[in-house]
């Protein structure tokens, strides 16, 4: 597809449209219950369920785990008496040091404590609440560019993620952290839709926020945002590097404001810098919190759980398969090759399409965030602990979705249906091998995840041969290869008090490294 500059002309107008009548304003609210005319009746209901069910799951028994990571709890109580010590992070009230992250997601849990009293639940609740949150826009995301079913099936692999179950009942940066990036992710694809500079300043200014939740992880996927904009927004090249200059500053904007103050105020009418041996906010965004995370170079880090071995570091052998072992694989890696392969497919199948293809961006967007992510994770030689996997859950999820019912709904095609039936073996496969890891943990689960996973698979071989009616209990049986190992570990980790500053979920496993780390992570 080519532009002209009267095409950039047109384009403009979906940046400088009027704010909508009162009128509209009524039936966009309406339309959060009743949903799209064009979705189908079940449509609006699914999706209330699910962010239903995610709230019980979430909420459920929520002061079982107490004040979760006392480190961060403390901070919280500090800003809740004190204007100064929300402000800066502060470990205590009376403003001697900040914990060693900048102070966004206690923002969010200090204005609960202020207005309900400290406690376990206005502590957690909000958390809990951002992890609603967060599945509603991966909706909201994947309904952009693929069907109610994609966006229900992406929401509900979220939701269900173990590892995302513990952080959004937790205290620490990560539930608010991933919030904000999949909101970014959202306004990059609406950006992308009609070549907005709004939404592509939107999205900046939600990686900024990010950063000022956890510094420089929030800008790992920087890259994979920009680059599937500069490919497939609908206007010319020019204009759309202009526009990433402008997001560009956003996020610089968003994100320096605060480190700007901090950095100016003297030392000695601020609380020290935690984390930092020079108390500087400039060295704990590239030191500790930043470079120090992939080199291990962190100056003043506690030690890790293990000693340091070839090929690995401090806190756990690195390499490609990081995400699979022990110590992550139950975390976040069940859906993980299954999200892979099915990317593969959606881009082979999107392989003919214009440069401006929406659902082949948002699989480039989403692929390019699980491969980045995932690859920073797995060869980092820095502090690095099990719940930093909640990063790659939106990803994964989305690509699920997506992925799976773009292929569904070609399954006539037998290389569709080989690529199908090959994602649920492995899925299922690899739920065994991780379920295997602890195997006093309810051994029924096992068997229902490799009794579903042959059913499914000859199913989804044989579909164009059988009635509709069994094709849609194939479907069935493979999401219940495919989400009964990870949902059963998030409620048992839903069922579980946590506390300390290196939580993990699910059930134990044999061999996963423990001990003390950083008090902050």
């Amino acid at each position: 597809m080519t532009t002209t500059a009267d095409d950039d002309t047109d384009l403009r107008q979906y940046d400088e449209r009027p704010a909508a009548p009162p009128a509209a304003t009524q039936g966009r609210l309406r339309g959060l219950f009743t949903g799209n005319p064009d979705d189908p009746r079940w449509a609006r209901p699914g999706l209330l369920a699910l962010l239903a069910a995610t709230a019980l799951l979430y909420l459920w028994s929520l002061s079982a785990s107490g004040y979760a990571n006392s480190f961060y709890a403390a901070a919280v109580q500090a800003g809740s008496v004190s204007w100064k010590a929300m402000f800066f992070g502060s470990f205590d009230a009376a403003n001697a040091i900040t914990v060693d992250k900048p102070p966004a997601s206690l923002w969010v849990m200090d204005l609960s404590a202020r207005v309900f009293g400290f406690s376990s639940w206005s502590l957690l609740a909000p958390q809990a609440l951002e992890g609603v949150a967060s599945v509603a826009l991966v909706y909201a995301t994947v309904r952009r560019v693929a069907s109610p079913a994609a966006a229900l099936l992406a929401g509900a692999v979220l939701a269900l993620t173990p590892v995302a179950t513990l952080m959004f009942r937790y205290d620490n940066p990560d539930a608010l952290l991933v919030l904000l990036l999949v909101g970014a992710a959202y306004a990059t694809l609406r950006a992308v839709e009609v070549a907005s500079t709004r939404w592509l300043a939107l999205a900046g200014a939600l990686i900024g926020l990010g950063f000022l939740t956890k510094m420089l992880q929030a800008v790992v996927v920087v890259p994979v945002l920009a680059g599937v904009y500069l490919l497939a927004a609908p206007t010319g090249l020019g204009r759309r590097l202009r526009q990433l200059v402008v997001a560009g500053l956003a996020l610089v904007a968003s994100a320096g404001w605060w480190v700007a103050i901090v950095s100016l105020i003297p030392a000695g009418s601020r609380p020290y810098i935690g984390g930092s041996q020079t108390n500087s906010v400039l060295e704990l965004t590239f030191g500790y919190n930043g470079l120090g995370r992939l080199t291990g170079n962190e100056t003043g880090s506690v030690g890790g759980g293990m000693g340091a071995a070839a090929g690995g570091s401090r806190w756990g052998s690195t390499g490609l398969l990081r995400m699979f072992n022990s110590e992550m694989g139950g975390q976040i890696s069940w859906l993980i090759p299954a999200a892979l392969l099915l990317l593969v497919g959606g881009l082979w199948l999107g392989r003919r399409g214009a440069r401006t293809d929406l659902t082949r961006a948002a699989l480039l967007l989403w692929g390019g965030w699980l491969l980045l992510t995932g690859v920073v994770f797995s060869l980092a030689k820095g502090i690095i602990h099990p719940y930093y996997t909640v990063a790659l859950a939106p990803a994964i999820a989305a690509l699920v979705g997506i992925g799976s019912v773009q292929l569904w709904e070609r399954r006539s095609q037998w290389p569709v249906r080989v690529v199908l039936a090959g994602a649920v073996a492995v899925t299922a496969g690899w739920a065994y091998v991780l379920l295997q890891r602890s195997p006093t943990w309810h051994p029924e689960v096992r068997a229902v995840v490799v009794l579903a996973g042959l059913v499914a698979v000859a199913g989804i071989l044989a579909s164009p041969y059988v009635p509709r009616p069994i094709t849609a209990a194939v479907a069935a049986v493979a999401l219940l290869a495919a989400l009964a190992g990870p949902a059963a570990a998030s409620v048992q980790t839903a069922a579980t008090a946590h506390g300390g500053a290196i939580p993990s979920a699910g059930p134990a496993v044999a061999g996963a490294r423990g001990g003390p780390g950083g008090l902050g992570g």
